[in-house]
């Protein structure tokens, strides 16, 4: 797994170099391999879809305007989403804080994940009905952690990097993230808490 992703790197720092010299190409790959996971981490932010939309279109673009600050050596997703999530508390600061409330007008079902290694499609479609809105009823950061870390499929530390927070509160954001989940879940699943 780990050399896996040392080899995706090395081919990261390559197009990164590529778009530094202005391969539009090079771009649209790493748009391509990028935009999902920017998409879900501005999606846990808002669960607007438009919004998080508008993220990930802001995002490609500051990463054009601003590909020359990146240093090989430094992890590239976590570096991408730290400007995907700086972009979603500029946003959020401009369009909701101004609200009361969150507008929540699309839920996580209008994301079209992928099915990943689910036999049963209508199970899958059940379960998915019973879990986002548990899912929205997580603490915002909560909810934010568990997306990076089982959505995006990040560790533990580059959370913590990206969210600018240490080690151990994100564990323990995950942790709770879990347990609400699963209470929150249980009734759905035939279970006592």
């Amino acid at each position: 797994m780990e050399q896996e992703r040392t080899s995706k790197n090395e081919d990261v720092y390559t197009l990164v170099e590529k778009i530094k010299k202005g391969d539009r190409e090079a771009f649209m790959t790493v748009t391509h391999l990028y935009q999902k996971r920017v998409f879900l981490l501005a999606f846990s932010f808002f669960h607007n879809r438009e919004d998080a939309l508008d993220i990930v279109q802001e995002t490609f673009l500051r990463l054009y305007q601003k590909v020359n600050l990146y240093r090989k050596g430094k992890n590239f997703q976590n570096w991408l989403l730290q400007i995907a999530k700086n972009l979603c508390v500029d946003y959020y600061r401009k369009h909701y804080g101004k609200r009361s409330e969150l507008r929540k007008e699309n839920p996580v079902d209008d994301m079209n994940l992928p099915l990943q290694n689910e036999p049963d499609p209508h199970t899958f479609s059940d379960l998915k009905g019973i879990f986002t809105p548990c899912l929205k009823k997580l603490a915002e950061r909560q909810r934010m952690v568990f997306v990076m870390k089982h959505y995006n499929q990040l560790h533990y530390n580059e959370i913590a990097q990206i969210l600018d927070i240490s080690l151990g509160t994100v564990k323990s954001l995950h942790f709770k993230a879990v347990q609400n989940l699963r209470g929150l879940m249980a009734p759905y699943m035939g279970r006592q808490v």
